[in-house]
C-alpha cells in the first residue's frame, strides 16, 4: 500500500510539475495603455460675468481672432486627440456626450464666442471626432452649493474684515484687469498657453482658496466649506472624465483656467492617467 501511495504521489508531482513550471514562466499580462490627458485652461471668451473677477474680452469672431484660434486648433491637433471634454453639464448622465455638439456647424464659429465652440468644437470637428463629452458638475436644484461665497462674505462682513478679503483678492483682481488689456494686443494662443501653464500666477496655485480658510472660527467655517465644495466639484468633474475614458485615449479637456490646479492634481495622481502639458502644442503665432 505504501508503495502505491508513493507511486501515486510521484505521478501527481510528475503530472502537475509542468503545469506549475508553465504558470511560473508565463509572462505577466500587459498593463492597459495610460489615458493621456491634456488640460487647456481658458478664460471665458463670451464675457458671461459669472466669476468673482472677470476678464473683459474683445470679440473673438473677427478675422484676426479666428486666424489665431485656427492656429491654436492646428497646434492641438498634433496631440492626435481621440476625445474632447468640455465645461458643460451633460443632459444624458449615462453617456455624458455633449448634447450641443451634434448640431455644430463651422459657420457657428462666427456667431458663438463661447470657448467650447471656439476651441472644443472646432478641434473635434477638424479631427472628425464624435466623442465630445460634457463633464461639468453643477448643483441640482436645492442641492449642495460648490462655491458658497455668499456665506464667506457674510462672515467677514459681519466682523468688519472686508479689508482682509480685499487684500487676499487683490492679486486676482489685478490679474483679471491686466488680462483684459493684454488680450487686446497679444494672440489668443499666447494667452491660452499662459492659462494652461502649471506656473500660472493665479490658477497654478491655491493661494486665494487657502487664504479663505482664515475666515472662520470655532462655530462657523465658511472658508473651509468653500474649499471643500470647490474640491468636490472638481473631483466629480474628474470622476466623469474617468467614466468616459478608454485605455490609450488622448483627451483634450477645455475648462476654465481656475479648474486647472485640481484637474492637473487628479490626472497626475491617479494610476492609469498621464498628464500631457498643453504648452508645446499651443501655437502662439496667429
Amino acid at each position: 500500500m505504501f508503495r502505491i501511495l508513493v507511486a501515486a504521489s510521484a505521478l501527481a508531482v510528475a503530472c502537475f510539475a509542468p503545469v506549475a513550471a508553465s504558470a511560473q514562466s508565463a509572462p505577466p499580462a500587459a498593463a492597459p495603455e495610460p489615458v493621456q490627458v491634456m488640460i487647456v485652461g481658458a478664460f471665458h471668451f463670451d464675457n458671461p460675468g459669472q466669476d468673482l473677477n472677470n476678464v473683459v474680452v474683445d470679440p473673438v469672431t473677427t478675422p484676426q481672432k479666428q486666424a489665431e484660434l485656427e492656429a491654436v486648433a492646428e497646434g492641438l491637433r498634433r496631440f492626435r486627440p481621440t476625445a474632447v471634454a468640455l465645461e458643460r453639464v451633460a443632459a444624458d448622465k449615462t453617456t455624458l456626450l455633449d448634447q450641443v455638439y451634434p448640431s455644430f456647424q463651422p459657420s457657428m464659429l462666427l456667431t458663438h464666442a463661447d470657448e467650447r465652440y471656439q476651441i472644443g468644437y472646432r478641434l473635434a470637428n477638424l479631427e472628425g471626432l464624435s466623442r465630445v463629452y460634457a463633464i461639468d458638475e453643477q448643483p441640482e436644484e436645492g442641492g449642495r452649493d460648490y462655491f458658497p461665497f455668499e456665506k464667506v462674505q457674510a462672515w467677514f462682513t459681519a466682523r468688519h474684515r472686508e479689508a482682509e478679503f480685499a487684500a487676499l483678492n487683490a492679486p486676482v483682481a489685478a490679474y483679471a484687469a491686466e488680462l483684459s488689456e493684454r488680450q487686446k494686443h497679444e494672440t489668443l494662443g499666447q494667452l491660452l498657453a499662459e492659462d494652461s501653464s502649471p506656473d500660472h500666477p493665479i490658477s497654478g496655485n491655491m493661494d486665494i482658496y487657502y487664504g479663505l480658510l482664515k475666515f472662520g472660527d470655532g462655530a462657523e467655517q465658511p472658508g473651509a466649506e468653500l474649499n471643500a465644495g470647490w474640491y468636490e466639484r472638481n473631483a466629480k468633474i474628474f470622476t466623469k472624465l474617468m467614466a468616459v475614458a478608454r485605455p490609450g485615449d488622448r483627451i483634450v479637456v477645455v475648462f476654465g483656467a481656475g479648474h486647472g490646479y485640481w484637474l492637473r492634481h487628479f490626472v497626475q495622481n491617479t494610476p492609469g492617467y498621464q498628464l500631457v502639458e498643453a504648452l508645446p502644442y499651443l501655437n502662439p503665432a496667429p
